[in-house]
This record gives C-alpha cells, structure tokens and sequence, in this order.
C-alpha cells in the first residue's frame, strides 16, 4: 500500500476534561481505499531506528522522492510511507514529547505546541490552540495592556515586561514564576498585576498572597505605598481569627507559610481569583504540609516569585509546576526518569532542552547584569522583620523596666544629666534586636534565635549568594559580627572580616577583591570610612546606624568611583522597635539624630514626647 504526503495526519482530541487543560495526541494515515491507521507505531519504529543525534542530519540529506517500506503490526501489510515528512513529523514529536509516552494525556501548552506545529483538524479549540501556540512564540510582538500607574515609583521597562508577561499568562489560562533576582522589583509587578486584573474587570474575587513571616509586613506597606486605593486585609498574629469573616470583602488577602497550614480550613472557603507565592522556594520540598496546603487552595490563577527558584535539584522544579500547572512535568516517577535522572546523572542535552522548552513560556528570569543599564546607581530596600515571641517578651521587659528608670533618673536629675542613663536604655533596645545574647543578662543569654539574623542567614545570603553577589554586611556591634560569622563559618561560605583587632587589614581586602570571598564582615568603627570594596554589589546594613551620614560612608565602600554595577543596599529594621521609630524620624529630626545617635552626647538634646516615643511599646 504506497501513502502520500497528504494522508499523514497529526491530531489532538479534546474529549479529556471537555477541552480545557488536557488533550490526546493523534496521529493518522489513509490507505488508497480510504480507510484510516494509527500513524503511532511506525513514528515509534523510525524512532527506534533513527539515532536521534542524527535526525536533522537525515533530514536534510533525504531526497523529497525517497520512500520507506514498513510492515503494518496488525495486517502484515507492507506500507510504504514518503520517508521526508514521516522523519520531519517524528522531530516534531521527539521535540514535543520527549520520552513521555504518546499517548498520555497532554497539557494544555504542550498540546499549544503540536497545534501551532502541525496542520490538525480545524474547531475552535484548536484553532484557540494554535494561536496560544503562535503566541507563545511571538509574545514580544502582542499587544500590551496598559498598566495601572504606581505612585511613589516609575516602573522601568523590566518591570513592564513582567508586567505584560503576567498579564499574557492570565488570559490564556497560564501560571508561571517570576523569577527576576533579588531587588528588581518583583513585588512591585505583582502588585501591578494584581491591581489590573480589579481595574479591568476581571475579576470581583479576592487575591492571596502568601509570604514568610519575615516579608508579609513588607507587602501591607508596599501595596499602601504603590496602590493605596487596594483593599488589604493582613491575617498575622493571633488577632486574625476575628479577621476570618472579612476575606471576601478584600481584593488583596496577606498571610505567611505557616499560617496557611493553621489556616488552611478557613482559607479552603474561598475562591481566589490569583494566589501569589512570594519566595516560593519555600514549597520545594513536596512532602511537606505547607507545599501540600497551597497545592489545595482555590485559585483561577496562580503565580511564583523567586530568585532561586532551583537551589539544589530538578526536584525542586517538579514541585513547584505541580502548584502551577499540576501534570505538565507528569508524576513525580515519570519526572526524574524522563527529565532529572538523564540531566543530573547524565547530563544528557537532549533532555535539557525538552524540559527547557516545556517550561520556558512559565519562567520569566531577569538577572542583574541583564538589566543593569535600567538601575538606579543605588537601590535602597528596607527590610522590616517582626520580632520572634522570646524577642517581643525580652524587648517588653527591659523597655518596661528602663523606661521606669529613665523617668526616675529625669525626675530626680532633669534631662540634661540623664544622658547616659537614656542612651544605655536605648542602647539594650537595639542589641535586643540584633540578638538577645548581645544583652549581658541571664534572661537574654538563654535566648538562642533572633529573627534578623534568621532571615539574614536563611533568606537573604542564601538568594544573593545563588545569584552569585559580592556583599558587605555591615554593624556596629563586633560581637554580632562574631555570630554572624559561626554561621557563615557553618555554611563554608569563604569571607573576609575587619573589625577593630584586624592587624592584616590589607590582606582581608585583596582577598574579596580578587574574588577569593564572597562575603565582607565590616564593622562600623573599623571600615566605615577609608576602604575601596568596588568588587561589592551589594550592602547589608543589618543594625541601622542611627547617623545617616556614617551609614551613608559604610554604603559608600561600595558605592564610589571605579565601580561599574548597580549596588543594592539592604537595611534590615525590627519591625515596631526603636529601629523603625528613628528611621521615622531620621527625616524629621536630622539634627537631634547627629546628637542621639553618635558618640557626641554632649550634644544630646531630647524632649519628652521623643523620649517616650522612643521608649514606646512594640
């Protein structure tokens, strides 16, 4: 039986959830008495002979007249097939599918990718098909929505094209991780996303945003600071419980990880129009409770934010598709065996570049390097981060107990000569919130966490360092450079440190310089002033020194001529603590600051409603 081009016929069916999200793969021939095969088993045939290393090689040396003899599995028959376009259709397919079996279920974007691949069929659902598939491919060159105007920011071009790049997912049922690194913005977009899909009507359901106990306060303030007009409800603290019954009149739902397993019947309730993950990394592993929760929780859309999105294996990337877009990786077996096996034992291209361009529409990564040119020469984040309970109780405590004294002391000496007495008070706030051990007392040394130095140590280095940056992390405590240090120590992460007893100065220098470290412990005293780190691209001020000016000096180790990147300054302030109340007035009261917050105490002028603002409950 001799077949022609125009008999071989490649298909999708969409009787698999009525057409929505899964299709099957089809392929045909027709014999000269009409009748139809199944073309599947001599694709399988040539793909068992054909190396697939030499497939475009045949491809292009295969005259168009050539022709291949075949026996029919069930008949016995000998067909003769057009030997071009059968190797031309099995590319397509080793392309498409990989190792998966052709006839299991499709996603919605593979079947995208056959529909604008090959001439199927028409209906309206392939042709819907096709053009997500023409789209995908051509993204840079749709239309784009104009996006709802920030105040306080003037989003870069980036920032737009994460934008539009979120929006194109929305319409075409599609969820993916915004992937940019650690500092571009990804908030900010998001945001902007979230407040376009209110704007233009598409939706009247509340969106979840799903954060670590480190950031969610970070989210209340940057939607009141970039979209005022947004309805928030942030559910933290023990006080949520009698914010349940108010979801549904919010668009924009805050919680963390933990909660949403203390919460996950209550947030089960409701249907959310978009649930954002923010440094998504937090489901990697898929065993555990938090993972399986957000993989439960109801959503039109979905979406990720990460800049590490993988940190140590593939495996990390099938959990997070399986909160985007469950089954488009397959089960976790067919995963490691199609995708993680033959890449990470093997390190095999081929199955590289299948699962590359399976995923790559869902992924949206930016680096730093990659859009230098758009970044401010500085970039400043501040950091908020609640303190832990033992914190809260221990800061309570001597804030009570001090500001007694202070008021004693005033009362008996006046002001002007309570001096030392209100700066030791101040004083004790601060090394509570840098970690208790800093306070020598037996109450604070039993105390073994502190919340900045774990999302210092857990969050913060671990995304920088993945992204490969150079960073000076600054205090004006030396003893919290010692525990920061055990804990890069911990992590074998090579580093250079000066403090006030470093007698090779020079040598921990040279040794970042030249790229032997890549981690800077610097204390105020010892390298605010006088050194040239222009290997730096990044800056942690994990205590904040109080005068803007030696904080300004210790940013501008980095930040000075000769350096060729962007530097991004990281602030990191106790969220409610005498920390944020002097970034309060910073603005405010510039001077009294110059005077309080340095040495010069001779200089201290304080009234009483700074006092007792200072002194204030968390």
């Amino acid at each position: 039986t001799v077949v022609d081009d125009a008999s071989l016929k490649a298909n999708l069916d969409d009787h698999l959830n009525k057409g929505i999200d899964w299709f099957q793969f089809s392929a045909t021939f027709t014999t000269e008495d009409g009748e139809k095969h199944s073309l599947i088993p001599f694709i399988s045939n040539v793909l068992g002979q054909v190396p697939l290393d030499k497939i475009d090689e045949m491809i292009e040396n295969t005259p168009p007249e050539e022709r291949m003899m075949m026996n029919h599995p069930d008949t016995a028959e000998i067909i003769s097939f057009p030997w071009l376009p059968l190797l031309q259709l099995a590319k397509n397919i080793v392309e498409l599918f990989g190792e998966k079996p052709l006839d299991q279920p499709l996603h919605k974007i593979e079947a995208a990718g056959i529909a604008d691949t090959f001439e199927l069929d028409s209906s309206d659902t392939l042709k819907a098909l096709a053009k997500l598939g023409n789209n995908l491919k051509n993204i840079d060159t749709l239309e784009k929505p104009v996006p709802p105007v920030p105040e306080n920011a003037q989003l870069r071009d980036y920032q737009l094209d994460g934008f539009h790049w979120m929006q194109f997912l929305a319409r075409h049922s599609l969820n993916g991780i915004l992937a940019d690194d650690m500092g571009l913005g990804k908030t900010l977009q998001a945001l902007t996303h979230i407040k376009a899909e209110i704007d233009q009507k598409h939706t009247d359901k509340p969106s979840l945003v799903v954060a670590p106990t480190s950031v969610v306060g970070n989210w209340a303030n940057e939607a009141a600071k970039f979209y005022p007009d947004l309805s928030v409800l942030l559910l933290h603290g023990s006080e949520r419980k009698t914010k349940f019954d108010q979801i549904s009149e919010h668009q924009l739902i805050l919680t963390t990880y933990p909660l949403i397993v203390r919460d996950f019947e209550i947030l089960m309730q409701t249907d959310f129009h978009l649930i954002v993950l923010d440094e998504a990394q937090y489901i990697k592993n898929h065993v555990t409770k938090v993972s399986q929760s957000v993989c439960k929780l109801k959503a039109d859309h979905k979406l990720s934010l990460s800049g590490t999105p993988l940190e140590n294996h593939l495996g990390e990337l099938w959990s997070q598709m399986r909160f985007l877009m469950p089954g488009i990786l397959g089960s976790q077996q067919q995963f490691t065996k199609t995708f993680r096996s033959p890449i990470e034992k093997h390190k095999d291209k081929s199955a590289q570049q299948i699962l590359n361009r399976r995923v790559a529409p869902l992924i949206l990564r930016r680096t730093k390097d990659k859009v230098a040119k758009e970044l401010p020469k500085k970039t400043t984040i501040i950091q908020t981060i609640p303190l832990n309970e033992d914190q809260i109780k221990l800061y309570e405590t001597v804030r009570a107990s001090m500001d007694v004294r202070v008021r004693e002391a005033i009362a008996d000496k006046g002001l002007a000569k309570s001096q030392i007495i209100v700066l030791d008070a101040l004083l004790k706030l601060r090394q509570i919130c840098c970690h208790p051990q800093l306070l020598k007392i037996p109450a604070a040394q039993k105390l073994q966490n502190s919340a900045k130095l774990d999302y210092l140590t857990l969050e913060l280095l671990p995304q920088l360092l993945e992204a490969g940056s150079k960073i000076l992390i600054f205090s004006s405590f030396t003893s919290m450079l010692s525990i920061i240090e055990k804990h890069i120590k911990s992590k074998k992460i090579p580093y250079s440190k000066i403090t006030g007893s470093t007698k090779k100065r020079q040598e921990q220098i040279d040794d970042f310089q030249n790229g032997e470290t890549q981690v800077f412990l610097i204390s105020l005293k010892a390298g605010g002033t006088g050194l040239n780190l222009t290997a730096a691209d990044t800056v942690i001020h994990y205590d904040p020194w109080w005068n803007p000016a030696a904080e300004n000096q210790a940013t501008d180790r980095a930040h000075r001529i000769g350096q060729d990147k962007p530097v991004f300054v990281h602030k990191l302030i106790s969220e409610g603590s005498i920390e944020q109340k002097i970034q309060e007035l910073q603005a405010k009261k510039s001077a009294l600051l110059d005077a309080l917050l340095t040495e010069e105490t001779a200089k201290l002028k304080l009234d009483q409603d700074t006092l007792s603002n200072l002194l204030a409950p968390l």
